[in-house]
């Protein structure tokens, strides 16, 4: 790491008693979220901030390098809708990365397990949709090297007190030189979700297992979005515009990688 544009250098490094303290011993009652890559853990620092701590799964060496690369990837960039990485700590048996705290959980947890008191309205979709746009944007053309994230899902979509999209989970992401075009990033599901309230697998008895991307696809062949898109969105959306976003969303999942123009 200290060979990957100085990382090291650039990062704060936090002792294991610091982090140890700040979730009260990892408490079980301090975990916000649980993955394949680790579990992530709210913490209180000794200066009072409230952070993020995503400690990591036993080592192995697929998981050594996952961490590396979020490390370097994020130490690197910095824009209002990429989570921010604060530091890390190298002395206990797994790393530890340290985050900024997004106080309001992921983006698939409003989508799927609303709460009534913090409904996500036509309005709030369009503006996660403009966030994430934002922050991919930036990845692909205004960083040194482009990045491709690979993994945008809703569940590494995290919102803020007011509701702006923050990217995260970078594990898997690539720095793409030029001459790698033919590498592309992972099809992007989440407008559909946005618009239609579904998980990106469908269970239904008369289909069985269904990828939300074909369903979806298969409306919109049909000519019958309106028939699928979330109750909110339709009753607060106008027609027009909930159709403009469709035909976006449709125009992202385009299997071949290319978006065309409008």
């Amino acid at each position: 790491m200290s060979s990957s544009g100085g990382v090291v250098d650039k990062t704060r490094v936090f002792t294991s008693e610091e982090l140890d303290k700040a979730t009260d011993h990892y408490n079980k009652d301090r975990i916000l979220g649980q993955g394949g890559q680790g579990t992530v853990y709210k913490g209180m620092l000794t200066d009072g901030r409230i952070v993020a701590i995503k400690k990591s799964k036993l080592m192995e060496e697929s998981q050594l390098e996952q961490f590396i690369n979020e490390l370097v990837i994020l130490s690197n960039i910095n824009h209002r809708n990429i989570v921010k990485l604060l530091g890390c700590c190298l002395e206990t048996e797994v790393p530890l990365l340290v985050y900024e705290f997004i106080p309001n959980g992921t983006l698939f947890q409003h989508i799927h397990n609303p709460i009534e008191e913090f409904p996500l309205t036509w309005k709030k979709r369009l503006q996660i949709c403009t966030d994430v746009a934002a922050a991919l944007a930036y990845l692909h053309s205004a960083s040194s090297i482009p990045i491709y994230h690979r993994d945008i899902k809703s569940s590494n979509i995290l919102l803020d007190s007011k509701f702006r999209a923050k990217v995260s989970d970078f594990g898997t992401s690539r720095s793409i030189t030029i001459d790698q075009t033919h590498l592309t990033a992972t099809n992007v599901r989440v407008v559909v979700e946005l618009l239609t309230g579904q998980r990106a697998i469908r269970l239904t008895e008369s289909e069985g297992n269904r990828s939300l991307v074909s369903w979806f696809l298969s409306y919109m062949e049909k000519s019958h979005l309106f028939d699928i898109v979330d109750g909110r969105v339709l009753m607060e959306g106008e027609k027009e515009d909930i159709l403009a976003v469709a035909n976006l969303a449709r125009r992202c999942l385009n299997l071949d990688g290319s978006v065309g123009l409008p």
